[in-house]
């Protein structure tokens, strides 16, 4: 499986985006299941609406009825282990979408996570493995 952070998907959405043609090659060459954290939803539709248009988070909730991605939504240990590295990474002002990407790998059990954004997955340190796996 890989775990999708907000860049890449709004980076293959939106064509004039510098990260589009290998944003939109990870996920169309995907061979795994994407998974979307609920929070990325949320996240993804600010930014849509900010950058692009209706139309592109559309497009995206259609491929997510059609089972392009799995979307997982936060529980209640993934919100605790947010608030905590949250907490650990005050420094970073790492915000709730990114905390509870890194909560969910945590639970899956899985090392790889899509972002464009290394400032914060760089740094922050998994509790099951010593670092993430940042693609694309």
């Amino acid at each position: 499986m890989l775990i999708l952070d907000t860049g890449p998907l709004l980076a293959a959405l939106d064509a004039a985006d510098r990260d589009h043609p290998r944003c939109s090659a990870l996920l169309t060459d995907a061979t795994e299941d994407l998974v979307v954290p609920g929070l990325v939803l949320a996240e993804l539709d600010y930014w849509c609406a900010e950058r692009l248009n209706l139309d592109a988070w559309l497009t995206f909730l259609d491929d997510v009825a059609g089972g392009a991605y799995r979307v997982q939504h936060p529980t209640l240990p993934d919100l605790d282990r947010a608030r905590e590295l949250q907490a650990t990474y005050a420094d970073l002002r790492l915000r709730v979408v990114d905390a509870t990407v890194v909560a969910l790998a945590e639970r899956l059990d899985e090392e790889k996570v899509a972002t464009l954004d290394h400032c914060h997955f760089t740094v922050v340190r998994p509790a099951h493995v010593k670092s993430l796996r940042l693609l694309p």
